[in-house]
């Protein structure tokens, strides 16, 4: 007879110290068996088969099941569509109960929903907790109960609103005795869903660098600087818990703890207005004539314009999987107001490209540069590349770096003029938006 089992079902939380849902299901009273399914519906989207970002989530699975062995249990792995995967799973085994993390992603809220409804089915009850923020949904909202679309009332009443339990660290970590174990369970390789192990498997570190809190202030706007703590892929992935960070951030320096909160931010305004992911938050900006340019858009994303701190931006990007926030929003800016190229093609190819891929973040960037989202920069905030340069740049440090032709024959020369462009995009966008 099968042993009855709860099940934790690991996501965007790949740690055993800290992790809420995990921590009920230890306590459930029986067995946990811990699983992670490789979605075919994403993976099969992925157009690099060497993807740096799945080699980084397989290392990090290996490291739990590690983990898990060394207390008695295992991790389980499965590949396949959730619902279907579930549908064998509740097969192979008695399933009393599943815990997970919520993600408030318009995907994983559908995927969830219908997990949810086949579990239900099966008389399986399944167990959602907040995890990867400190207030999810409404817990921070206007005093009428709609949700705050301007960050800094937001962030104001998010501070407020902080008490000793919201940094409660959750015991998760189990002992013997608690885990479910699947004799002989190995992981599933790469290789058997059709991927590849990335050729380069350094990622940052996920310790905190305590001085680069202390001097964030200082230095994040500083791209040839190692000056913020590029723990972005480990919030996105939740090999770090953000309440350890929220904590670190309260203690050291506001202004890095307020990038948390835009995080925060940027979770709840994708969870009530799904919609953001492929339509402006305001939707006049809808009216926007975006240029078809392909042959300019490819310069974009090849690093090729003739604006160095542009082009530095884009190298870095493609060849690391990570660029500065200062220089997002000096691409994101170029993109949409000196080239006039929809944002969403800018946002997609940010989206193949970062290792800290995150939609929600990655949306509300694109937005804010493009002027169409909430809490955006004014459409007739046009950033001077330049002007960029000489401010956060002087020596040009980053850019000899990533641009090391600029200054020779080699270099394009600029494939648009600052003003003509500034001029243009004021003209369209207030036309655009003059319209009923």
């Amino acid at each position: 007879m099968k042993e009855p089992i709860a099940i934790h079902w690991f996501r965007r939380d790949l740690r055993l110290e800290d992790n809420h849902s995990l921590s009920k299901a230890l306590k459930s009273g029986r067995p946990v068996l811990c699983i992670f399914i490789f979605d075919k519906l994403i993976l099969d989207k992925l157009e690099d088969k060497s993807d740096k970002r799945l080699s980084f989530i397989h290392k990090s699975l290996t490291s739990i099941h590690a983990q898990l062995k060394e207390r008695g249990g295992s991790l389980k792995t499965y590949y396949g569509e959730p619902l279907e995967v579930w549908q064998r799973i509740t097969h192979e085994f008695k399933v009393e109960e599943v815990f997970c993390n919520r993600d408030y992603e318009p995907y994983a809220q559908q995927r969830d929903r219908s997990v949810h409804e086949l579990l239900q089915s099966q008389g399986i009850a399944m167990h959602g907790y907040k995890d990867h923020v400190i207030f999810e949904k409404s817990e921070i909202a206007k005093d009428d109960g709609k949700p705050y679309t301007v960050f800094t009332p937001y962030s104001k009443k998010w501070k407020s609103t902080l008490s000793a339990h919201s940094f409660d660290a959750f015991e998760s970590t189990p002992v013997l005795g608690q885990l479910h174990s699947c004799i002989d369970e190995e992981m599933i390789s790469l290789k058997s869903m059709g991927m590849k192990d990335a050729d380069v498997l350094h990622f940052p570190d996920s310790e905190v660098s305590e001085d680069v809190i202390r001097n964030y202030h200082l230095t994040r706007d500083l791209p040839f600087l190692l000056g913020t703590t590029r723990l972005s892929l480990h919030l996105r992935f939740g090999t770090v818990s953000i309440r350890k960070l929220a904590r670190i951030g309260i203690q050291l320096n506001e202004k890095w703890l307020n990038e948390l909160i835009w995080r925060d931010f940027y979770q709840m305004i994708i969870y009530h207005f799904p919609h953001t992911t492929n339509s402006a938050f305001k939707p006049a900006y809808d009216r926007i004539p975006w240029r078809q340019a392909p042959h300019e858009f490819s310069a974009w994303c090849e690093g090729m314009t003739g604006y160095p701190i542009v082009d530095a931006g884009m190298r870095e990007l493609n060849t690391t999987g990570f660029m500065h926030n200062r220089v997002r929003m000096i691409v994101a800016s170029f993109l949409t107001k000196h080239l006039l190229i929809d944002w969403r093609l800018g946002e997609r190819y940010f989206a193949s490209k970062l290792l800290d891929f995150d939609l929600a973040s990655n949306i509300g960037g694109w937005q804010w540069a493009a002027s169409s989202g909430c809490d955006a920069a004014p459409y007739f905030r046009v950033f001077n590349p330049a002007l960029q340069t000489d401010k956060f740049d002087k020596d040009l440090r980053y850019i000899r770096k990533w641009v090391p032709e600029f200054g020779t024959s080699s270099y394009p020369s600029p494939i648009v003029d600052h003003s003509f462009a500034r001029e243009r995009v004021l003209k369209v966008f207030k036309e655009s938006l003059q319209k009923e």
